[in-house]
């Protein structure tokens, strides 16, 4: 049970990324682009769970995954931050 809630959590992570980026190449929005980018680095991390859980069984990828979860938050956070809306 708990694969199936990491894998929706996966999809549900890359149709936000999706749209956002999509709306970002249609409306040119800083904003958009950099919440897109963290959805798909959220994505990245979902996807390496789904992995770490299912399939690498003897393997840890907790480091990895964190670290793309990371990565993923501090690009919104740029944007929250430093990105002036133009």
């Amino acid at each position: 049970m708990a694969s199936v809630s990491y894998m929706l959590c996966a999809l549900i992570a890359f149709a936000c990324a999706w749209l956002l980026l999509r709306s970002y190449r249609e409306n040119h929005h800083r904003l958009l682009l950099w919440s897109g980018l963290c959805f798909a680095g959220l994505f990245l991390h979902n996807l390496i769970r789904v992995f770490d859980k299912l399939f690498f069984l003897q393997i840890d990828l907790s480091i990895g995954r964190m670290l793309v979860g990371l990565i993923a938050l501090l690009l919104l956070l740029y944007g929250l931050i430093w990105e002036e809306e133009g």
